[in-house]
């Protein structure tokens, strides 16, 4: 990890197109202004680590209600 020091006004460059902008340091906490190109994907860390886990839990498969499923999808074109 690194690890900077920054006063208000200050910023650092990831890569040619991202620009980090320190834009206040008050009462411990720290506003920053984010550049990047419309196509870079910027979340907050906990909002990710939920987008994470969400997609975890919508990729796993519950073989009985697959099989129930199935089953109704069969009926389904009996009928027809």
């Amino acid at each position: 990890m690194l690890v900077l020091t920054r006063k208000s006004g200050e910023g650092i460059i990831i890569g040619e197109d991202i620009r980090i902008t320190i834009l206040e340091n008050k009462e411990g906490r720290i506003r920053i202004g984010i550049e990047a190109p419309p196509e870079k994907k910027i979340f907050r860390l906990e909002v990710y680590e939920r987008i994470c886990q969400e997609n975890k839990e919508a990729s796993q498969w519950d073989l009985k209600k697959l099989d129930v499923l199935s089953s109704l999808l069969s009926e389904k074109k009996e009928l027809k």
